[in-house]
């Protein structure tokens, strides 16, 4: 079995856990072929990451003549099968926020990335993410036959469903995947009701390398981490309100945000306004070897996030012993109960942030190493990315032997069906 892995920019650091994904189909004899429309962004990498990038073929570097001469290729070699990737191309852009010349650029990716399929022999395409890689997937279905899946992970699909045209990408997949539970519900907010078996709920997993690591004590020191990309989303400028307010009522802390992004100058600017310079480190981009150290060296991981589908850096918390506070956003109550494996807070309330980091800077380390070993316990029932692998291998297996290879069948007209209440 040979499948298709396609994203929008593979291999990146914040993509771990596709790493480790297609890692474990490979283990289990899946042949697993590396696409990403745009290359990977400059950024410190890790050694997996680099040989990821060597296996990796990236479709804009075909280039614009490679573009318009595959594009003239499939139209006249295949012109019913172009004639049907067009029209689709229309269906997702007339409404997109993108607007239709962006898909219009997205079906000249297609009638690249198509014969490069053929010629590799895939059985199968998924997508990360319902968003371009997503459509990219849907138009090589129409130009090749090759059927396709997607994850969706949220929460640019969740906020703009529509714009994405999400729920032409599931009618036409052959499956749908969900990575939590929350996320399962908001698909089928949007799917069809006669697609709703499609959807399914394969979670992100943590490797053995976590799973099996043995569980160490949690420290003393009076120390949080905030592992995240500084952008809005994640609630840092939120975090410092709640930090000032502790360190106004005498709480001794001290607060590391690993990461880095467009966010780092207002929260450099506000540490500075708050004097907060003695008690928060802005420790800038880490490794992967560098987060664990930094979440082991702490208390409890903290992401007041106000939006997300469901953290990596949670799980990997967790898979570490070190309970989490964090926002009762998207699937994170899947993964965090109050006073058993961290906090949950209400997303933007500094009080319920101020009172959970609190709870956590007040807590006895055999306290906080119970709540780890739960949490731990919990990843590896529900988050063993071997095991998650497995069922997603399954989900491939069917699709083949349901949709025999060659040129793609024109879509039937489904009718319309009313959605469910919200």
């Amino acid at each position: 079995m040979k499948v298709a892995y396609l994203v929008n920019q593979y291999p990146r650091t914040s993509h771990s856990f596709i790493r480790r994904e297609i890692q474990a189909l490979e283990a289990q004899g899946i042949e697993v072929l590396r696409f990403s429309v745009q290359p990977a962004p400059a950024e410190e990498e890790s050694e997996e990451d680099k040989l990821e990038q060597e296996r990796t073929r990236i479709v804009l570097q075909a280039g614009l003549a490679g573009h318009a001469l595959a594009t003239a290729a499939m139209l006249l070699r295949h012109p019913g099968a172009f004639l049907r990737a067009l029209r689709l191309t229309v269906r997702l852009g007339w409404r997109s926020d993108r607007g239709l010349p962006r898909h219009l650029f997205y079906l000249a990716e297609a009638c690249v990335l198509t014969p490069w399929l053929q010629a590799a022999g895939a059985d199968h395409l998924h997508a990360h993410f319902g968003t371009n890689s997503a459509a990219l997937a849907a138009l090589c279905h129409e130009l090749g036959g090759v059927p396709y899946s997607f994850t969706v992970h949220g929460p640019e699909e969740f906020d703009k469903p529509e714009f994405l045209g999400l729920e032409e990408k599931m009618h036409r997949a052959a499956f749908v995947v969900a990575i939590s539970s929350f996320g399962k519900s908001q698909l089928y907010r949007w799917a069809r009701h006669v697609d709703w078996p499609k959807v399914q709920v394969v979670r992100c997993g943590v490797g053995e390398d976590l799973l099996r690591a043995p569980l160490t004590p949690v420290p003393a020191v009076p120390r949080l981490v905030c592992v995240a990309r500084l952008s809005e989303q994640k609630g840092h400028l939120l975090l410092l309100e709640a930090a000032d307010r502790l360190a106004r009522q005498g709480i001794d802390f001290e607060l590391v945000l690993a990461g880095d992004g467009p966010l780092r100058a207002p929260i450099e600017a506000l540490v500075a306004q708050l004097g907060l310079g003695d008690r928060v480190r802005l420790a800038g981009w880490m490794s992967g070897d560098e987060v664990r150290r930094a979440i082991l060296s702490s208390r409890a991981l903290v992401l007041p996030s106000f939006a997300e589908g469901l953290p990596v850096v949670v799980m990997e918390a967790l898979a570490l012993g070190r309970p989490v506070i964090t926002s009762a956003v998207a699937g994170t109550p899947e993964l965090v109960e109050t006073g058993v494996t961290g906090w949950l807070v209400p997303a933007g309330s500094v009080e319920g942030l101020v009172a959970a980091m609190r709870a956590a800077l007040a807590a006895t380390p055999s306290r906080l190493s119970e709540m780890g070993r739960a949490g731990a316990a919990l990843v590896a029932t529900h988050h063993d990315a071997a095991r998650e692998a497995a069922s997603l291998a399954t989900l491939f297996t069917a699709s083949i032997q349901a949709s025999p290879r060659g040129a793609a069948p024109a879509p039937t007209q489904a009718p319309v069906e009313a959605r469910p209440a919200a």
